[in-house]
């Protein structure tokens, strides 16, 4: 057996086991088996991690001038393209997601990294018009201290800029929860951070699970702001910890999203963009478009060509670059998929295409591109979240039924549109609850684009500007300008 590969964590500039020397594997999903251990964060190395950040933050780095602290994320943003190779393949082994994706969105990541860094001299504050003589009165932004970013396995490096990049920009310091699900390529990333000579403690990377990790560091009484990305049940875990030390939190969570194809859509554009949407990354993306509503004159024609595209989609190893769908990164993922679709299947819902395990290898955890047809828009498979290549077929006849049925969910992080009626698009994209809706496209992303959801989906938004106002706190100072002493101490004026 290949020897596994060993990480350490990152904490306070320096590499380290777990104080209790706890390790775990972590797999690889194209065969099931193990190929690196890292260590299993304990209490007192999250407390140990904090404290890092907490000194840190009170030292040099919060005093840094604003374009110094850019020229760090500028840094971090070189590193990223010197290495997208190596981070993408690292990603590949351990969450099974296609190297050509993984690769250049390494590369892409880069490009939040200097956004922020432009960003972080931009942020102003205001002169307010106070209603007192002698008075001038300013607010300045500040940075909140530590920072909890706790990040999933889906997309670890995008993931972990949209929180990282606009926290560092405002003079934040950062604790790091990579998932224990598939942590390898944040320690990777930690290597990178070491290079480019960041004040220790600024960045720390840590991992382990829900108890005592996650716990330990989002009820630590250090940790002024937790920004989680994940599913819903932890999410509520967090907040309930967040009662502990008081601290702020921003949630982006997971989604149902649905996209409503009209019957003047452009049909060859619309496929393109749902197959991008629901078997782009294997499904395992939180803005996934799982729900498709077709309007009743094209139905059974866009859904023939649709199912026909899905047929064709190349299952194969993630490394391979003619892979159009890797394996699932996890088992659970696969037994959750299997078990809605039996019950999908035992209320009336047909399968299209797909339903099963596909046969390219049997170590994996490879699924084939699912269309189930759903005369229920709220049969198993068409209201869970099942973070895989399984897509939900529904009819509707006009605008404001479809637009009924695409806010009927108790999720609001994306949603799309195809129609060739630019008014419509209009209507309908502004009638759907979600924090996103893509209109005759599907799965983009920019660091410009604020991202995040309403309902269950969370709150709080991520890239952006929106997004590094999120890491500040405003502050009000007063002056009194008169060369008078003020009258009377006994009234607020």
């Amino acid at each position: 057996m290949t020897d596994l590969k060993k990480y350490k964590m990152f904490i306070d500039g320096e590499w380290v086991e777990s104080d209790t020397k706890k390790t775990f594997e972590t797999l690889n999903p194209e065969n099931n088996k193990p190929w690196a251990t890292v260590p299993e964060a304990s209490a007192n190395d999250v407390d140990r991690a904090v404290k890092a950040a907490q000194k840190a933050f009170e030292g040099e780095w919060s005093r840094l001038l604003p374009r110094e602290r850019g020229n760090y994320l500028r840094a971090i943003s070189n590193k990223l393209r010197e290495n997208a190779e190596l981070l993408g393949k690292i990603e590949t082994i351990d969450t099974g997601k296609l190297f050509r994706e993984t690769n250049k969105q390494a590369n892409y990541i880069a490009e939040y990294y200097d956004y922020y860094a432009g960003l972080a001299d931009k942020v102003e504050g205001t002169v307010l018009p106070i209603d007192k003589p002698n008075i001038q009165a300013i607010t300045t932004r500040i940075p909140i201290g530590v920072i909890a970013a706790i990040i999933p396995w889906n997309s670890q490096m995008l993931l972990t800029v949209t929180k990282l990049a606009p926290a560092l920009a405002m003079g934040n310091t950062v604790v790091i929860k990579s998932s224990e699900l598939a942590p390898a390529v944040m320690f990777e990333f930690a290597k990178l951070i070491e290079e480019t000579e960041i004040p220790k403690g600024v960045v720390n990377v840590i991992t382990g699970f829900g108890d005592p990790c996650g716990k330990a560091l989002t009820t630590h009484n250090l940790v002024e702001k937790v920004a989680f990305t994940g599913g819903p049940e932890t999410a509520r875990h967090i907040i309930r910890n967040s009662a502990e030390n008081l601290s702020e939190v921003s949630l982006e969570l997971g989604g149902k999203s649905p996209v409503a194809v009209f019957d003047d859509a452009h049909q060859e554009n619309a496929i393109n963009g749902i197959t991008a949407g629901i078997f782009g990354a294997s499904g395992q993306s939180c803005i996934a478009g799982s729900r498709l509503y077709l309007q009743d004159g094209i139905y059974n024609e866009f859904l023939d060509k649709l199912s026909a595209r899905a047929e064709k989609i190349k299952i194969g190893a993630p490394m391979d670059p003619e892979s159009e769908m890797g394996p699932l990164s996890n088992f659970k993922q696969l037994e959750i998929i299997e078990k809605n679709i039996k019950l999908t299947v035992d209320q009336g819902g047909k399968i299209k295409c797909g339903g099963k395990r596909h046969s390219f290898s049997n170590e994996g955890y490879y699924f084939s591109p699912t269309i189930i047809e759903c005369d229920n828009h709220n049969l198993p498979v068409a209201e869970n979240e099942l973070f895989g290549p399984v897509l939900s077929v529904m009819r509707f006849k006009t605008e404001d039924e479809v637009i009924k049925k695409m806010n009927d969910n108790q999720y609001g992080l994306s949603s799309g549109v195809y129609t060739s009626d630019f008014s419509r698009g209009l209507r309908v994209s502004k009638a759907i609850r979600a924090g996103i809706t893509f209109v005759n496209t599907y799965r983009l992303i920019s660091p410009s684009a604020p991202f995040g959801g309403i309902k269950d989906s969370g709150f709080g938004k991520e890239a952006g500007v929106e997004s590094i106002k999120d890491y500040t706190r405003v502050k009000t100072t007063w002056y009194y300008t008169s060369d008078k002493p003020t009258l009377d101490p006994f009234s607020m004026r």
